[in-house]
């Protein structure tokens, strides 16, 4: 009898601990919710600022010269200020700054001013050898004829007569007034220098000495300020362009801060991010299903989508009006990829081949088909180097394509099945690829060997991505999961699940600055996760057919979705409507 109220008592108690943990559990969801929509709601949303200039070279070349030493100079005066005094010297060295050249250079300049007062006349002979003065022959004639005058007003007539010969002479041409050089023979005869009329005004061997150093110290300003690296670099300049730069991104986001932000990295750009919970335009145009899109550029400025109708499309994404129709497949289009200047699209095609369009200056031509698939190819993907391309497909075959010359680099097989999407680390020397064989690889671009296999997933492999720096990796599958992995141990850290996921080709998600995970469903919503915890923050619903994927772009603070409803979507955050949390 005893024994069973014990067990009664446990129970209880057990049954209590979990109300508790229970309780728990749903206070902190509440929490995150709660922080979740005041970072929602702590921007207003102001658009595209007509005003915002486009990063050209037009502007800025990092190329120029000029530019790169005013670099320099900017960071050496940071180093200075910081007090890394060796990094300082360093960064003289390695740039040319030829720091100890100048140090030279001060020295002598000190130890000429020094003789020229002093009449040191042999000494201002061997440093006017240098190249400090040596080319400076307007400098050396006055130097020359200080010299001479001295001569004379001390009645050393010899040594004055010779002097004019040998180095008064050769620069005649250089004489301040057309008498001056007659004047000079002039006074070999005469009983001072105050009785040749070029020199009436004369001051006298001392002050003419001071007039002198000060005429080399104009010379020194005026000619070798860019020379001697003595620019003057307004205090903490660097500093002063970063802000600049911050208040320059904070004004042209599309979200207005409504309290000042903190900047806690200079690694990346500043962008207001907000909880889309609407749609913001409808884009419709494609004849098909649209089964990929894309931002162009880093920019993001226009969006570009491929459909089954065998089109591509490009957007303006601030007006969400049709630019362009790019047409030239000959079957459907799996996937697009952009460069990250903005200036290229590729597309991957149900035809066999890759093309390359030449989006610049509004050309909008194909500039070239990249051949070598036996079938359908279902992805394709730029280097971070923009100068090759990677693509893989339905023959299993992973392929490199050099985008200059047009040829195919390397080849990477290992595969049992379609690669379904291939992608490269932020550092470029790897491609991850995933497979309908339910696998990940990795693989290494310079030997061409595969270095490493997922196998955790219980469905075909539909999408893979990795995050800005290289840390984790993203995958999706027809298991009804994305996974979240460890990139340096292949383990897995999250599985991802409340979509549908489990037989269209194909359902893709990705990063969200970083700390939320978006995706496509067949239910024909876009779904958003936290990515420390897993769960679903937020649904947008608005889409009548399966969404296949959803894009992010942190300088437009938009998602653009496409789906099988032949059209794509544009994703804000509305504050006159609810957060679904």
């Amino acid at each position: 009898m005893k024994m069973i109220k014990i067990l009664v008592m446990v129970k209880i108690i057990i049954i209590k601990i979990i109300k508790i943990i229970i309780m728990m559990m749903k206070k902190n969801w509440m929490r995150q919710v709660k922080e979740r929509k005041a970072l929602a709601t702590a921007n207003c949303h102001v658009g595209a600022h007509i005003k915002c200039i486009r990063h050209t070279e037009d502007i800025f070349n990092p190329e120029d010269p000029k530019i790169r030493e005013d670099i320099i100079r900017m960071i050496i005066q940071y180093l200075s200020d910081e007090g890394y005094t060796a990094s300082k010297m360093t960064i003289y060295d390695e740039a040319n700054v030829k720091w100890h050249e100048r140090e030279e250079r001060v020295v002598e300049v000190k130890r000429l001013k020094k003789a020229l007062l002093d009449g040191d006349w042999a000494e201002v002979d061997k440093l006017c050898t240098k190249p400090l003065v040596k080319n400076h022959k307007s400098f050396l004639y006055a130097v020359y004829k200080q010299q001479y005058l001295e001569y004379i007003e001390h009645q050393e007539t010899q040594k004055a007569f010779t002097f004019l010969n040998k180095r008064l002479k050769p620069l005649e041409h250089l004489q301040t007034t057309p008498n001056e050089f007659k004047d000079l023979c002039y006074l070999l005869t005469a009983k001072a220098v105050h009785d040749a009329p070029s020199f009436r005004n004369w001051d006298g061997i001392g002050p003419a000495r001071v007039k002198l150093v000060e005429q080399f110290q104009n010379m020194l300003n005026f000619e070798n300020t860019e020379k001697d690296g003595s620019v003057h670099v307004p205090p903490n300049r660097l500093l002063t362009l970063l802000r600049q730069a911050f208040a320059y991104q904070i004004e042209f986001s599309r979200y207005h801060p409504r309290v000042a932000p903190r900047v806690n990295t200079l690694l990346q750009d500043y962008t207001s991010f907000v909880i889309p919970n609407a749609v913001r335009a409808t884009l419709i145009g494609h004849r098909g299903n649209v089964k990929c899109v894309e931002f162009v550029g880093e920019g993001g400025r226009e969006i570009v989508s491929g459909s089954s109708d065998n089109t591509l499309r490009l957007w303006d994404t601030e007006t969400s009006k049709e630019i362009a129709i790019l047409d030239g497949h000959e079957s459907r289009i799996w996937d697009v990829s952009s460069n990250k200047h903005g200036t290229m699209v590729s597309s991957a095609s149900g035809d066999g081949t890759i093309k390359l369009w030449d989006i610049k200056a509004n050309q909008y031509t194909c500039v070239s088909s990249l051949s070598g698939n036996s079938s359908d190819v279902y992805t394709v993907k730029f280097h971070p180097g923009d100068n090759h391309v990677v693509s893989g497909g339905y023959d299993k075959i992973i392929r490199l394509y050099d985008i200059v010359t047009g040829q195919l680099v390397k080849m990477f097989t290992g595969h049992e099945l379609s690669v379904s999407k291939t992608i490269f680390n932020p550092l470029g020397n790897l491609i991850i690829s995933g497979s309908k064989d339910n696998t990940i690889k990795f693989w290494d671009i310079v030997s061409g060997l595969c270095i490493r296999t997922i196998s955790s997933h219980l469905g075909e492999v539909t999408s893979v991505g990795m995050n800005s720096n290289g840390t984790l990796l993203l995958s999706s599958s027809k298991d009804n999961s994305n996974r979240l992995w460890d990139v340096r141990t292949g383990r897995p850290i999250k599985r991802l699940k409340g979509h549908q996921n489990t037989s269209k080709n194909f359902i893709r998600a990705g990063f969200v600055n970083n700390s939320l995970i978006v995706g496509g469903s067949e239910d024909g919503i876009v779904y958003i996760w936290d990515q420390d915890t897993g769960e679903v923050l937020q649904k947008l619903r608005g889409h009548g057919g399966m969404v296949y994927d959803c894009i992010w772009n942190p300088k437009q603070s938009l998602f653009v979705s496409c789906s099988d409803d032949k059209t794509l979507k544009t994703w804000w955050y509305d504050e006159n409507l609810p957060l679904e949390l």
